[in-house]
């Protein structure tokens, strides 16, 4: 027998540790950032509880599914959609789980008027996307949505089709392709340092909003937004690694490269205990992975080589620094600059993933 329950937080955050067990490469979120995110108020993308809730179905009294359903009104508002989002969406190789979860959700959205259910996106501004559709078998970095093979499967029989393919890829630093660096006097990198945290992550904004405000889905970050996520940042900042791009002192490019954090987090099982310090410490002094999270160039300053010279950058800093592999967050299929940019580094795909979608009408 399956039984859903609404906004119970220990089943929720034990479902893939039950599903999905110990040789799968999925990672959780730290415990306590889950937390965060499921509490309206403090995750300014939901003012209220009514934006969004979530459930967690057990089979057998073992909690082997849930999901979350949540709508964004910016995003809806901005590019003429009328969808609610899910989220989280992780379950045991289960039809019945699936079925009820996927059931819930679709009700909750359907009640509140949206005619598409879309997902997964993951809860905050610059949300994990997507639903990961092959080589299952490759562990992915901080901010990879990871999940078996199963999932897209169960999506598919009840009634969701994929959309919007994206890729993620890999870097052998070892075998990176520095790209040429030409800046003039008037440009200077600006590192993010905890000192500096706060002017550079707000000049990070900026220039993320700017030049990503013509991709496909992509809504402007509040500052509270963005502080909500990169806050956390703070603690595991590496400060060689990201930094603002400035022209005469004004931000023109950003990358937020940081290690990568699924060790740590795989090893203290995504909570807090006694051991948490020596796992931390284990970690900073063994990292050898980084991700980038995002990089971004205003778009006055487009076609200008900026790109190369961050990424020339990065790449230097972070053989010098003692990093072997570099994951990059995902990439549509039409960002087409970025997949230039991508093979002319040596990055290769790493995984493939896609939005689902389900019509509600």
């Amino acid at each position: 027998m399956v039984d859903v329950v609404e906004r119970d937080f220990a089943s929720f955050f034990d479902v893939p540790f039950q599903a999905y067990g110990d040789a799968t490469p999925y990672v959780s979120p730290m415990k306590s950032d889950l937390r965060r995110f499921l509490q309206a108020g403090t995750n300014p993308l939901f003012l209220d509880e009514d934006a969004f809730t979530y459930f967690t179905a057990s089979h057998d009294d073992r909690p082997l599914g849930r999901i979350v359903v949540h709508a964004h009104v910016a995003s809806n508002e901005l590019h003429g959609t009328n969808r609610a989002s899910f989220g989280f969406f992780d379950c045991a190789d289960d039809a019945q789980v699936a079925n009820a979860l996927l059931d819930r959700a679709k009700t909750w959205a359907r009640d509140r008027g949206y005619d598409e259910l879309v997902g997964n996106f993951n809860l905050t501004a610059m949300q994990q996307m997507g639903v990961q559709t092959d080589h299952f078998e490759r562990p992915a970095y901080t901010d990879m949505v990871v999940n078996p093979p199963h999932i897209p499967d169960l999506l598919r029989q009840n009634g969701f089709a994929p959309f919007f393919p994206v890729t993620t890829f890999e870097l052998d630093l070892a075998q990176a392709k520095i790209p040429p660096s030409e800046l003039g006097p008037d440009y200077s990198f600006a590192p993010i340092k905890r000192k500096t945290f706060a002017a550079r992550m707000e000049e990070a904004r900026q220039v993320l909003n700017d030049g990503f405000s013509e991709n496909p889905m992509f809504v402007p970050l509040t500052a509270e937004e963005f502080t909500f996520q990169a806050g956390e940042m703070m603690t595991i900042v590496d400060p060689r690694l990201s930094a603002v791009l400035k022209q005469n002192d004004v931000p023109v490019g950003v990358v937020i490269c940081i290690p990568d954090l699924n060790g740590f987090l795989r090893a203290t099982r995504s909570r807090f205990s006694m051991m948490t310090p020596l796992h931390f410490l284990r970690y900073r002094l063994r990292r050898k992975r980084a991700v980038i999270i995002f990089y971004s160039v205003a778009k006055a300053s487009h076609g200008n080589g900026l790109m190369s010279a961050i990424l020339a950058r990065t790449l230097n800093q972070l053989r010098s620094a003692g990093y072997e592999r570099l994951g990059v967050t995902w990439i549509a299929d039409e960002n087409h600059a970025s997949l230039r940019m991508m093979s002319k580094i040596g990055a290769v795909p790493l995984h493939r993933l896609h939005l689902f979608s389900a019509d509600l009408t």
